[in-house]
């Protein structure tokens, strides 16, 4: 069996329903044979979305590594990368060493970073800001889609969403995030609305929530998140066994029935207190 398809968004592209997220090893400094282990392992089970980030330590770097030895592998993985810069200068800037450290001549997709507040949206929406370096680099063909991440306040990303020409947006999804709404109704409304991509992160709550002697496993958590109708889940990984559990999770999925759902969510409520681990954890 194979990892599980979805569409992405209106793009017309079929991918991984789970991908490699950027936290775990990639996260880091000076450990590039971890690192690069699990991204080939990725690659070898057949996952086909990989997640990065300038502001990721030196995640690009070790992409970089894993692309020079692989070149003949770019053509079936969907490589991204975002940008926190927020005016045109900086943006580009960012997206020229994004490309240069991972040796590659063009992103599947890059993402507005982490947009938290309305002074964020004025500053990427103003003439010169980071909304014409992204939108001018899709029309160029440097970047194949471009898209836009935030996990801090769910009305700032709605505008984002219905305002702004991308073609994705970087969600969290976990059972946390039903508690007091916005994501993973406001914002996943307004997506559907326009038929763009829909990415779930902080999945396991950089394992935070994982417990697993009450049954809450990381393919839990997976498979609650690919129960919410998103078209990929993103999850960061530390080593080859983590790739092989996220990749036998997407292989093996099954819809969570309404009452696993509402299991699952009573579970967490105990931690509701906790919401602001995950609105204000770093971009």
């Amino acid at each position: 069996m194979a990892i599980g398809l979805r569409s992405f968004g209106r793009t017309g592209l079929n991918l991984t329903q789970v991908g490699l997220g950027g936290e775990g090893v990639l996260r880091t400094y000076r450990r590039t044979a971890e690192a690069v282990s699990v991204i080939e392992e990725a690659a070898s089970q057949g996952i086909a979305y990989f997640d990065s980030a300038r502001a990721y330590a030196g995640s690009e770097g070790y992409y970089g590594e894993f692309w020079r030895k692989h070149p003949n592998l770019r053509g079936r993985i969907f490589q991204t990368s975002k940008s926190a810069s927020r005016d045109k200068a900086r943006a580009h800037a960012d997206l020229v060493h994004s490309l240069t450290a991972m040796g590659l001549d063009y992103l599947d997709l890059w993402q507005i970073h982490d947009v938290r507040t309305w002074q964020d949206v004025e500053m990427i929406e103003m003439p010169g800001g980071a909304l014409e370096a992204f939108i001018e680099a899709k029309d160029a063909g440097i970047v194949k889609h471009i898209g836009v991440t935030g996990h801090f306040d769910p009305k700032v990303l709605e505008h984002c969403v219905a305002q702004w020409p991308v073609d994705s947006v970087l969600i969290p999804v976990n059972p946390l995030e039903t508690m007091p709404g916005g994501f993973l109704d406001i914002v996943h409304a307004a997506a559907e609305d326009k038929d763009i991509a829909i990415i779930g992160m902080k999945i396991l709550g950089g394992a935070h929530y994982i417990n697993k002697e009450a049954g809450i496993t990381p393919e839990v958590l997976i498979r609650f998140a690919l129960s919410q109708h998103i078209d990929v889940a993103i999850v960061g990984c530390s080593n080859p066994g983590e790739i092989a559990a996220l990749a036998r999770a997407g292989t093996e999925f099954r819809e969570m029935s309404p009452e696993e759902e509402r299991g699952l969510i009573d579970a967490f409520t105990p931690y509701a207190m906790d919401l602001a681990f995950y609105r204000s954890i770093w971009p």
